[in-house]
């Protein structure tokens, strides 16, 4: 049922990717308006998972479980049925409230069922194949909908899956709750949710506008001191949502930096990636699909056995050499133009998900197992809210980067492509209005062609440009890992007299593993 829950929670994360452009189209939405449709989801899910985690030690696994699939399904069903982009944003939203539930529980659930860290590693791959295989699938699916129907239909399937995981869920689940007594963290709940938000809006909105405008440089502000509010709150908390203690592990601070900056890079590259194969190669969305398929096909294949090697191999080699990996695929990429080939282009995406392979479980394991026993709950969820900050920042900075550097560069591709000034100006100002994506519906006769060249010159461009400074990003992780991970685990000690199917003793449920 973890396996069930994580893949409804993931499923419409690279559905909504790869249907993009449709979206876009359709709706007439902005590059800033596109990019919210995105963080729609993921804000609510970054702000509110570590609540989630503890209403669910405090309250019951299942009923949050339960919750998630609910909310899950509801905002599949609000998207279904918006007629705006706005009403896109409300579903998207709610689905994202359900993510934010099911993410911590589906790992506590895991965490809860097999204490034992060594086993633990190989639920966790499978988790995280589970997790590699909705991304996986999302994009297939998206695209068979949309060769035969409009874009919003690509959220009918999550309302039976979701409606069919709580029927099982009610009769397979028994609830659980964490020893000790639990309290919502209000005060630090708040000044995350306005850390978050404030950060992610103030980026999205001076990369379609000015970084000066008064709003943005309110938000920013906002963000800044509502994250000096939320350490204060936690430090001064009995019963913190986010123990600050755990980043004494350097284990739990490199996963957890890890975690939000190749996030960041890498759903900020799935958001570009999805515009370059609409905008640029003008591929349906099954075409898309496809080539989206072998960056998550890889990790989904994996994913078991990564999950077997987290215990044997030390995560100081297997983490910071996928990154290194994923850093390599980056780069490569960058050779991309708009006749780049299927062929040319598949061997990259699956060097990109060899890498992903090789991080994405070791990470979740390694954060789980450096810290106590009793604090492994808090510890997935501390992990996967830092890695949803990242998926949020993510297309809200490579957005930024990509509009600001594609409608920088418009001008002199339409003038080298032979556009005259009248027509370089409609269209310039059409970029400045609309966004990079809304060139492509300008009509202008005969020079139409010429137009969308050099449309396609200047979105490579941006694209380049997001692409360095992904590949520094998990550069940057990948030396975070090198420095602060160890070794691999320490075994548990049992004894023949020991605790039952490797549940492990009081001393040792409270001593944190070695890594």
């Amino acid at each position: 049922m973890a396996c069930v829950g994580v893949f409804v929670a993931y499923l419409p994360v690279t559905t909504v990717s790869v249907s993009l452009p449709a979206i876009q189209r359709a709706l007439n939405a902005s590059t800033s308006q596109l990019s919210w449709v995105s963080d729609a989801f993921v804000l609510p899910m970054a702000a509110l998972i570590l609540t989630a985690g503890v209403f669910g030690e405090a309250h019951g696994r299942k009923k949050v479980y339960q919750a998630g699939l609910a909310l899950s399904g509801l905002g599949a069903l609000v998207a279904l049925c918006a007629p705006t982009v706005q009403v896109l944003w409300i579903g998207q939203a709610l689905a994202g409230l359900g993510s934010a539930a099911l993410l911590p529980t589906t790992l506590a659930l895991i965490s809860h069922a097999v204490p034992d860290p060594r086993e633990r590693g190989k639920f966790i791959g499978l988790w995280a194949t589970a997790l590699s295989a909705a991304l996986a699938l999302g994009p297939v699916l998206a695209g068979l909908v949309l060769e035969h129907a409009a874009w919003r239909w690509i959220y009918l399937y999550v309302v039976p899956a979701s409606l069919l995981a709580m029927a099982f869920a009610a009769k397979l689940l028994t609830d659980s709750r964490a020893p000790g007594a639990r309290r919502l963290d209000w005060p630090g709940q708040i000044t995350a949710a306005l850390t978050i938000t404030a950060l992610v809006y103030g980026i999205i909105e001076g990369g379609a506008g000015s970084f000066t405008d008064a709003k943005v440089l309110v938000a920013l502000c906002v963000a800044v001191v509502s994250a000096v509010g939320f350490v204060l709150a936690e430090l001064r908390s009995t019963d913190p949502m986010l123990d600050l203690t755990l980043f004494r592990s350097p284990a739990f601070t490199a996963t957890t930096l890890i975690a939000m900056i190749s996030f960041l890079g890498l759903i900020g590259f799935f958001f570009t990636l999805s515009l370059y194969f609409g905008l640029v190669q003008r591929l349906s969305t099954l075409d898309a699909a496809w080539r989206l398929l072998i960056v998550t096909a890889v990790p989904l294949l994996l994913g078991a056995p990564v999950g077997r090697l987290v215990h044997r191999v030390s995560p100081r080699l297997l983490i910071p050499g996928g990154l290194l990996v994923t850093t390599a695929a980056l780069l490569t990429l960058t050779g991309i133009d708009a006749g780049t080939s299927f062929a040319s282009l598949s061997w990259r995406l699956a060097l990109l998900g060899l890498g992903m392979a090789f991080v994405i479980t070791p990470m979740t394991a390694t954060a789980v197992s450096a810290v106590p026993f009793r604090q492994a709950g808090m510890a997935a969820a501390g992990n996967n809210a830092f890695r949803q900050v990242g998926g949020a920042l993510g297309p809200a900075v490579l957005g930024a980067l990509l509009s600001t550097e594609a409608v920088g560069a418009l001008p002199g591709h339409l003038t080298d492509a032979g556009l005259g000034a009248q027509a370089v100006g409609q269209v310039t100002a059409v970029a400045e209005s609309g966004g990079i994506g809304a060139v492509g519906a300008v009509d202008l006769g005969a020079d139409t062609p010429r137009m969308l060249a050099a449309l396609s010159e200047s979105f490579l461009d941006g694209l380049q440009l997001c692409l360095l400074v992904a590949a520094a990003l998990t550069l940057l992780a990948a030396v975070v890992g090198a420095a602060l991970l160890r070794g691999p685990s320490a075994p548990p000690r049992t004894t023949a007299g020991g605790p039952a199917q490797g549940r492990p003793s009081e001393a040792e449920a409270t001593a944190p593993a070695r890594v």
